[in-house]
């Protein structure tokens, strides 16, 4: 269902990467933009995920350098019965997470430093899952290629501010056509990016949520991606808007209505759905049952178990020797974060 539904909206984005096309330069931009729009589809099936990731500066990561968070993504994917992907480091203080690739064999998980910092554990942990969920879900291939598509129909409509209006065009529509073109299109492809993120962000909450094994820590998280994105600017994020709608939580400043103008679904309706399912789940109505740990607020030192179980866990005596300093869990700053990071 999910490769017919890919198959649709790429013929969809090109349609209207030919429709572009003809409203700036007639039969012939129809023609130049399909074959740009064939050479894009192909261009971004096999390479969109390292554009995504070139543009968001992430830097590959593993049990060497990030052994904490490498051994979460590591046991969250083998939870859920997922090849092990390629796993990312953004250096970025905005709390914010993705996935890309263009199957589960080729996939990759990509987390800021400011995640790892403001997030304990068990969210960072929820909010993993919530990616890996994607992965499961295939939604990567369509979301890294809409990204990509979306941005080339904005700049399709910049540039017809400058070809648009030649009086040799082949385009019967003239300055309305290049109107249209700068203004509707982009917008169309705005609107698309936007239902592909919204209809997918409430499956991977729910799908998220069951690998970790606790709706209430990915709620928790949710909350504090949120507040953190409100009060932390992602520059490169806002000078890639199109990649916006990968993100867990919009990284772009600005409204967050539960709308047809916004990227996600609003995080407090994401919040009451994931707390229902807790409920039903302790209930044993929807779900089966699962030990409840408590949120991580309330949960003091206490650790967590789950596939993170061997990384959270630490001894509980005093070692006999001075403790030696722990690595860096992400490979960017010395000190380490704080808190269950440290």
């Amino acid at each position: 269902m999910n490769t017919l539904r890919t198959a649709m909206l790429l013929a969809a984005m090109t349609a209207l990467f030919m429709g572009v096309g003809y409203l700036i330069g007639g039969s012939v931009g129809m023609v130049i933009a399909l074959l740009i729009a064939a050479g894009m589809n192909l261009f971004s099936y096999w390479n969109a995920d390292k554009m995504v990731l070139s543009m968001n500066r992430a830097v590959e990561v593993d049990e060497r350098n990030a052994p904490e968070y490498y051994a979460i993504v590591q046991g969250l994917a083998k939870r859920a019965g997922l090849p092990m992907p390629k796993t990312y480091l953004i250096d970025n203080p905005q709390p914010n997470a993705f996935a890309t690739g263009r199957n589960p064999q080729n996939a990759a998980v990509a987390a800021t430093t400011g995640l790892l910092q403001r997030l304990s554990h068990e969210e960072v942990a929820a909010v993993m899952a919530h990616e890996l969920a994607h992965v499961q879900h295939r939604d990567t291939l369509t979301m890294t290629i809409v990204a990509t598509l979306a941005g080339a129909i904005s700049m399709l409509g910049n540039f017809a501010f400058f070809f648009g209006g030649n009086r040799d065009s082949n385009s019967s529509f003239g300055i309305v056509g290049v109107l249209v073109a700068m203004i509707v299109a982009p917008f169309a492809a705005m609107i698309v990016q936007m239902a592909v993120s919204r209809t997918r962000e409430y499956e991977a909450d729910r799908r998220g949520a069951e690998i970790a094994g606790n709706p209430l820590w990915l709620a928790s998280a949710l909350d504090k991606i949120a507040r953190g994105a409100e009060r932390i600017r992602n520059p490169d994020a806002e000078r890639n808007p199109a990649t916006a709608h990968l993100f867990i939580i919009n990284p772009l400043s600005g409204e967050r209505m539960d709308s047809l103008f916004s990227t996600h679904p609003n995080t407090d309706n994401r919040i009451a759905a994931l707390q229902a399912m807790a409920r039903d789940m302790a209930g044993g109505t929807s779900a089966p049952a699962r030990p409840q740990a408590p949120m991580p607020e309330q949960a003091g030192e206490q650790r967590p178990s789950g596939p993170w179980e061997k990384a959270a866990q630490q001894p509980e005596q005093p070692p006999a020797e001075p403790a030696r300093p722990k690595s860096n869990p992400w490979g960017r700053n010395p000190t380490g974060p704080k808190g269950r990071w440290s």
